[in-house]
C-alpha cells in the first residue's frame, strides 16, 4: 500500500481523503529539516504546504519517494530540479486560491478608499477623528489590472459590479476575451495613465520584475492607489515609498514583499500603507480546497499514474514515454522560443507534425508546446493546464499532420498569430534525439539552442558580425556558437547566438544600437 507524509499543517480532508483513495497516511507537522530527513525515506509520496523545505539533501533522502504535492501554487520551496533528477513528480494545486486572492485584493482596495486601518486605529484609541479619514467612492473609478488570467479575471468581475470601470494589461489577453469579461484592453503604459487603482496579478518572470518602479510611478495620476497581492518583487519597495512620501500615491495595499518573512520592510511605519502577512490564500475555505486537491492529485497518481498538475513530468504513458522524449523537448524548445518573443496577444497558434513526427501521439506534443508557449509570462503552467489556459483565453489551437518531408524526416513547425502578425518556427531532430531549430519566419537557419541566447533580427549589411562580436567581447560576453540566416541578400536576416551567461538590459540595449539592427531579445531555455 502506498504511503504519504503530510508535514504541513493543512485541513483535515487531505487526511480523510488519502484513507478514502486507499492510502496509508500520517501527519507530521512542525518537524526540522533532520527529522524530516530522517523519516522521508520510508514514503511514497510527500504533501505540504510553504513551511516544509524540500532541498536537495531532503531529496536525495527520499529513497522511495514518488512524488510531491505543493497545496498552492508556488513551489520556491521544492527543489524541483533535484526531485526532476530523481525521477519524483513535483505538483501543485494552481487554482484553488484564486477566489480567496482575487476577494484580500478587492479587500485592500476598500480598505485603502476608505482608510479603514488608521480610522479603526483611531476610534480604538479613544479619539473620534471623523474628518481626519475623508475617503473615495470605487464607484466609477477606474480599476487597472496587470495581469488577467484566473485571479485577475475574478477581480474584474468583483470590480465591475461595484460599478467601476475596469482596464487590463495583459500581453496575453485578446480582444476577445476583454470584450467577454467585459473589460477594455489596453497597453501598460496607457494603463498607469488612465488608472485610479492598480491591482498587481501576474507572475514574477524577468519580464514582470520591477514592474512598478521609479519610471512607472511617474506616469501615473496623482493620487493612485496601488494592490499587490500577487508576489514580491513585482514592485521596486523603495520607489513605492518615495512615491507615497511625496504623495504621488495615496496609498497602498501590500500582501506580498520582496523579501518574506517581511520581519522589516523600507515601507513599514507609512500610514499609506496597509500591509498583510501573505494573507491571500489564507481563508479557510482555499485552505479546504487545496487540501482536497492535492490529496486527489497524489492519490490518483499512486494508485494508477494519473498525472495532473505536474510542473515537472509529461503527460504520457510509459508504453510512449521513450518515443516521445526527444520530441517533447524539441516541442518545449519551439514552444519557449516563440513564447520569449512574443509580445502581443495570441489568437491562433497552429502545429505542424511532419515526417516521423506525424506518426506519434501527437497531444502531449502539443501540450508541451503550448506550455513552452506560454511559460514566459505565466506562472505554473503545465502540460495539463496550457491547454486549459489556452482555451480560458481563445486561443484557437489547431493540429496538422503530413506525411513526406524532402529535407527532412521529422519536423515540427509552431505557427504563432497575434493581433499584429503571424509568426512560424520550425525544429527537426539530429541523429535521432537531438532538437535544432531549422526556420525561424522563413529564414532558414540551423542552431542548437543552448541555455542562454541571443535572437537578433537584422538588415543584411556588410559590417554587422564585426560589430556584434565586438561588443559584446567588449563587454566580457563569449560567444559559444553563432548562427546565421538570411531570406536574400541585402534582405532580412537572422543571428542566433548562444552565449556562456545571461545578458543585461544595458549590453541589450548596447546590441540594439548597432547599425542595421532591428531587433534583439534574450533567450533562455
Amino acid at each position: 500500500m502506498p504511503k504519504v507524509l503530510i508535514s504541513d499543517v493543512m485541513s483535515v480532508r487531505a487526511e480523510a481523503v488519502f484513507k478514502e483513495r486507499g492510502i496509508e497516511v500520517d501527519v507530521i507537522t512542525g518537524m526540522d529539516p533532520h527529522e524530516l530527513k530522517n523519516c522521508i525515506g520510508e514514503y511514497h509520496g510527500l504533501a505540504v504546504r510553504s513551511s516544509t523545505k524540500v532541498d536537495e539533501e531532503i531529496v536525495a533522502a527520499a529513497k522511495k519517494l514518488k512524488v510531491i504535492g505543493r497545496a498552492g501554487i508556488g513551489v520556491d520551496n521544492i527543489d524541483v530540479s533535484a526531485a526532476s533528477a530523481r525521477g519524483i513528480v513535483v505538483m501543485n494545486t494552481p487554482f484553488g486560491n484564486s477566489i480567496t486572492t482575487a476577494e484580500h485584493a478587492i479587500a485592500m482596495m476598500f480598505a485603502l478608499a476608505r482608510d479603514i486601518p488608521l480610522a479603526s486605529a483611531s476610534t480604538h484609541s479613544g479619539k473620534w477623528e471623523k474628518s481626519n479619514f475623508m475617503g473615495v467612492e470605487l464607484t466609477a473609478k477606474t480599476l487597472g489590472i496587470i495581469g488577467c488570467g484566473n485571479i485577475g479575471a475574478i477581480v474584474a468581475d468583483r470590480a465591475l459590479g461595484l460599478k467601476m470601470k475596469v482596464i487590463a494589461f495583459d500581453p496575453y489577453l485578446s480582444a476577445e476575451r476583454a470584450s467577454e469579461i467585459g473589460i477594455e484592453k489596453i497597453e501598460l503604459n496607457e494603463l498607469f495613465m488612465r488608472s485610479d487603482f492598480i491591482s498587481l496579478h501576474t507572475p514574477m518572470t524577468d519580464a514582470t520584475k520591477g514592474i512598478i518602479n521609479a519610471d512607472a510611478l511617474a506616469r501615473m495620476k496623482d493620487g493612485v492607489r496601488i494592490i499587490n497581492c500577487a508576489r514580491g518583487g513585482l514592485i521596486n519597495e523603495p520607489d513605492l515609498r518615495v512615491a507615497i512620501e511625496t504623495g504621488k500615491v495615496s496609498g497602498a495595499g501590500i500582501d506580498v514583499f520582496e523579501v518574506e518573512p517581511a520581519l522589516d520592510n523600507i515601507l513599514f511605519g507609512l500610514d499609506k500603507v496597509i500591509a498583510t502577512p501573505h494573507l491571500g490564500a489564507s481563508t479557510d475555505e482555499a485552505q479546504v480546497n487545496v487540501a482536497i486537491q492535492v490529496a486527489e492529485q497524489l492519490s490518483d497518481y499512486l494508485n494508477d499514474g494519473t498525472v495532473i498538475n505536474s510542473i515537472n513530468m509529461p503527460s504520457v504513458s510509459a508504453e510512449d514515454a521513450t518515443k516521445l522524449a526527444p520530441y517533447l523537448e524539441l516541442a518545449e524548445q519551439i514552444g519557449s522560443f516563440a513564447g520569449q518573443v512574443t509580445e502581443t496577444a495570441i489568437k491562433k497558434v497552429q502545429i505542424e507534425y511532419c515526417g516521423h513526427a506525424a506518426e506519434l501521439n501527437t497531444r502531449p506534443l502539443t501540450a508541451v508546446a503550448l506550455k513552452g508557449l506560454l511559460s514566459p509570462l505565466l506562472e505554473s503552467v503545465n502540460m495539463v493546464s496550457a491547454p486549459i489556459i489556452a482555451k480560458e483565453r481563445n486561443i484557437e489551437i489547431s493540429e496538422v499532420t503530413c506525411d513526406v518531408l524532402d529535407e527532412y524526416q521529422t519536423k515540427i513547425t509552431l505557427t504563432v498569430t497575434t493581433e499584429t502578425q503571424t509568426r512560424a518556427l520550425s525544429g527537426t531532430l539530429v541523429a535521432g534525439d537531438k532538437p535544432r531549430i531549422v526556420e525561424v519566419k522563413g529564414i532558414t537557419i540551423d542552431a542548437q539552442l543552448g541555455s542562454n541566447m541571443l535572437y537578433i533580427t537584422n538588415e543584411d549589411k556588410p559590417g554587422f558580425i564585426g560589430a556584434l562580436g565586438t561588443t559584446l567581447g567588449a563587454n566580457n560576453i563569449n560567444i559559444a556558437t553563432f548562427n546565421l540566416g538570411r531570406n536574400k541578400e541585402g534582405g532580412d536576416a537572422i543571428a542566433l547566438i548562444e552565449i556562456d551567461e545571461p545578458v543585461s538590459e544595458e549590453i541589450t540595449n548596447k546590441v540594439k544600437d548597432i547599425p542595421h539592427v532591428v531587433r534583439v531579445i534574450p533567450l533562455s531555455f
